[in-house]
């Protein structure tokens, strides 16, 4: 499984950016959970949001009502739709594909990581 984020940016708080997250092989998006996750300089990875293969999403409090997790199975993507971000959310987002259908909150659930991409929030 290989996948590939996208999306990052630099922002201005109270902006909007949106993350995409590329998977191949086929299918990887619609049989597996996916999830996103991101670390600041100094700080422990932390997860974002994940979506299961039913479409059922998870969110961290911290992003909840701001942040959106969604899929496109014909495409093989997921996407993290990010809105009204702050300064503290400014850190390398990863995704991720879970060892089985359903998302979790926990890292170690992901056998799969794309590479990072940065997303930067000025104040």
């Amino acid at each position: 499984v290989q996948l590939q984020a996208s999306g990052g940016g630099l922002v201005q708080a109270g902006g909007s950016l949106r993350l995409s997250c590329a998977a191949s092989p086929r299918r990887t998006v619609s049989n597996n959970g996916m999830g996103w996750f991101r670390q600041a300089p100094g700080q422990e990875r932390e997860f974002v949001a994940a979506i299961a293969w039913n479409g059922v999403s998870i969110y961290s409090d911290t992003v909840k009502g701001r942040f959106t997790v969604s899929r496109d199975n014909a495409k093989n993507t997921v996407y993290l739709q990010m809105n009204s971000l702050r300064p503290d959310d400014t850190a390398l987002y990863y995704c991720a594909a879970a060892r089985s259908s359903y998302g979790s909150t926990s890292g170690s659930s992901y056998n799969y990581w794309g590479k990072g991409t940065q997303v930067t929030v000025s104040s």
